[in-house]
């Protein structure tokens, strides 16, 4: 008997990294052992206060808030005040969620974009925006500047991502770019989303720890001029705080939007467990394991780019985050298989886009141990 049975789930590409599987096999045959610098998961600790906030929350038995725990937004606030220079942020106008990829894939169809509609992301770039848009059945372009879109597409565009500091290149846009995009946006009356979790962790002129100035949030006064309106920025305490395993970010701006999110996502269940968000609390009131959790990135940094350039790379932008965005001149894929004889495993740059062929990008996410290892095959050979 013929099934009457359709064919059901999603028509979505292939999971980039899949594509990695032999490389990683060819690395994974070096004596040495396999110094993994593809993915950006951290390696560290979470830091203890963390730890105990979130055994100390560990008797939940009632349903958390999908808005957050008023304790949990004001203190998003006083962070946003503290470290973004965002002053007066309305806790209301904050909510945390399950992850940031979880909003970056969601927020389009959350917003109501529909086909038709349009969802522009950068030119190189991660590629949960694109799938973001392909759940809200919304066509996705890229470009840094909405002046690059032809008139029918501009005149379509009713969300733009902004993701400074940046996966994977590291660019950071300052505050007068920022201020150009947001302006662009709300002459049409589109979204601005801007995905910031790498802000804490700028290297040389954003490098605050060392005198530089901070990265500028979408929030800024500089940039948003007087009103959150149609601006929304995105963070995650998985880089910072080494919480990737927490599912632990939230989102801020503006209180017309955040209050629809919130229904909307009342009715999906999209909620942050109790525990986590005290835990998420604790961590965003102590600075100094910040402090200390980047000053390990610093170092593992500074041994792994000479080494990189002795092996014959050039870094490009690469002026925050936890990426070195790097190219040797030939086919992604020929740099991506000579390091992995090596031993060294890294992201290759088409994964990003097609402005990503020829680059790699490295991570810094490994143990000082792998680092050096790392950089000693680099340098020195197998």
């Amino acid at each position: 008997m013929t099934s009457a049975v359709r064919s059901f789930g999603l028509s979505l590409p292939d999971y980039p990294w899949e594509a990695m599987a032999p490389y990683s096999a060819r690395a994974a045959g070096h004596p040495g052992g396999v110094a993994n610098l593809s993915i950006g998961t951290p390696v560290d600790d979470t830091p203890a206060l963390v730890q105990d906030a979130l055994r100390a929350a560990a008797n939940a038995p009632g349903y958390p808030t999908v808005h957050g725990t008023p304790a949990l937004r004001e203190a998003i606030a006083a962070w946003f005040e503290r470290r973004r220079g965002v002053p007066g942020l309305d806790p209301q106008n904050v909510m945390p969620t399950v992850g940031s990829k979880e909003l970056v894939a969601w927020l389009p169809f959350l917003l109501g974009l529909k086909p038709g509609d349009v969802v522009v992301r950068p030119t190189v770039a991660y590629p949960t925006y694109d799938i973001g848009a392909t759940f809200a059945g919304a066509e996705h372009v890229a470009a840094d500047d909405l002046d690059e879109l032809d008139a029918g597409t501009r005149s379509r565009v009713r969300l733009v991502w902004v993701n400074s500091p940046a996966n994977p290149t590291g660019s950071v846009r300052d505050a007068e770019s920022l201020r150009r995009i947001v302006a662009q946006a709300r002459e049409l009356g589109a979204v601005v989303a801007s995905d910031e979790c790498y802000a804490e962790l700028g290297w040389g002129e954003w490098d605050v720890q060392r005198g530089g100035e901070p990265v500028p949030s979408i929030l800024d006064p500089r940039v948003a001029g007087g009103s959150h309106e149609g601006l929304l920025a995105v963070y995650s305490l998985s880089k910072q705080s080494n919480l990737a395993g927490y599912r632990a970010a939230f989102v801020a701006g503006d209180g017309a939007l955040m209050a629809n999110l919130v229904n909307s996502r009342k009715h999906a269940g999209m909620i942050v467990p109790y525990p986590v968000q005290e835990a998420m609390r604790v961590a965003l009131g102590d600075d100094a394991h910040v402090t200390a959790q980047k000053d390990l990135y610093r170092g593992r940094r500074e041994r792994i780019v000479p080494a990189l350039e002795a092996f014959g790379l050039t870094i490009h932008e690469s002026r925050a985050g936890l990426y070195l965005w790097a190219t040797a001149g030939e086919p992604t894929w020929d740099t991506v298989g000579r390091l992995a004889d090596r031993g060294i495993v890294v992201g290759p740059g088409v994964f990003y886009g097609d402005a990503g062929n020829g680059f790699v990008r490295v991570a810094l996410t490994a143990s000082d141990e792998r680092i050096a290892t790392a950089a000693e095959r680099l340098a020195t050979g197998p």
